[in-house]
């Protein structure tokens, strides 16, 4: 699709769009580069506030992904007037703030159109060293992979469209999307991490072909040390009750992908869409036990494919 478009560059471009990164990055002089990006999303939860709060952590993530600090957030609102009362938008739009303040962000405005359907989210931009940035293109054979979030919320949100979410469940769900990736942004640059991308709609197989392909190695996962946000999650799977974003990231990595089994409990986990979800870093073994988070994998020479799956005997 975006081969027709026509999208000049300059030199002061330190990430585009070439690798289908998290954010872009705008070089101002040589201690400042400037992260830009937007996301908005549906609402996952039935709570306006935190679906708020959790659309806002979305979007701030991507500046975290890259290393960097966010410095000013604007809103973006799409919202049903004649279905909805005004009550619910200035929910959203507070617990967005809250978040925004909780990353010593400052919200300058936004704009909102009348539509169909509910959507929120911002545009963020931050700031970064350029000695500093983290992209998605530079992961190093021999280094581990850790993920900062469990997966598994794509089971419950679906769950709870359902009706059938568990209180447990959905508030487990609703505190891992409404966290922050701050304190885990400051750990892998402590850390001196490789590579890092945040996972979200296209599932952890997704995001990680992503990086896999621009760092021109093959990443192997470990399918039994994935995190799951609660127990309920799996059930919720076993269920039946899958997003259907989760068949299409299958289908998108299928060419790419080796698995060394048939079947696993934990398979769908691999294409489960998150929102708001964790970090997904590269960084040498010995720096790993620095980043809050589960090591579930490791970068290997480039192989055949750009992902491998495997599962402990």
């Amino acid at each position: 699709m975006l081969k027709s478009v026509s999208s000049p560059t300059k030199p002061e471009v330190l990430v585009g769009m070439e690798t289908s990164d998290d954010a872009g990055v705008y070089l101002l002089n040589e201690t400042t580069a400037l992260i830009q990006t937007v996301d908005f999303i549906t609402p996952v939860v039935d709570d306006p506030y935190a679906f708020g709060r959790i659309a806002a952590a979305n979007s701030l993530s991507d500046v975290y992904a890259m290393g960097g600090r966010p410095l000013t957030a604007m809103n973006i609102v799409s919202f049903p007037t004649c279905e909805l009362p005004l009550e619910v938008l200035s929910s959203v739009l507070e617990g967005g703030a809250q978040a925004v303040s909780e990353a010593d962000a400052v919200l300058l405005g936004g704009h909102s159109v009348d539509d169909l359907e509910l959507k929120y989210g911002l545009s963020v931009t931050g700031v970064v060293h350029p000695d500093r940035i983290v992209t998605n293109a530079s992961a190093k054979t021999g280094e581990l992979l850790v993920l900062t979030k469990p997966l598994g919320t794509g089971f419950v949100t679906t769950a709870i469209k359902g009706g059938l979410a568990s209180n447990e469940a959905t508030e487990a769900a609703i505190e891992v999307m409404s966290r922050l990736n701050a304190e885990a942004s400051e750990a892998m640059l402590e850390a001196g991490a490789s590579a890092c991308t945040d996972v979200t709609g296209f599932g952890l197989v997704g995001h990680a072909f992503e990086m896999a392909r621009a760092s021109g190695v093959t990443i192997e996962l470990w399918i039994d040390r994935l995190p799951v946000v609660h127990p309920h999650a799996l059930e919720y799977a076993n269920m039946g009750l899958i997003p259907a974003a989760a068949y299409r990231n299958r289908d998108f990595v299928a060419d790419h992908l080796h698995k060394a089994f048939d079947h696993h409990p934990f398979e769908m986990l691999l294409y489960d869409p998150q929102t708001s979800g964790g970090l997904f870093i590269s960084v040498p073994e010995a720096k790993a036990p620095l980043i809050p988070g589960v090591v579930v994998g490791r970068v290997v020479e480039l192989e055949d494919r750009h992902l491998r799956v495997v599962a402990e005997d």
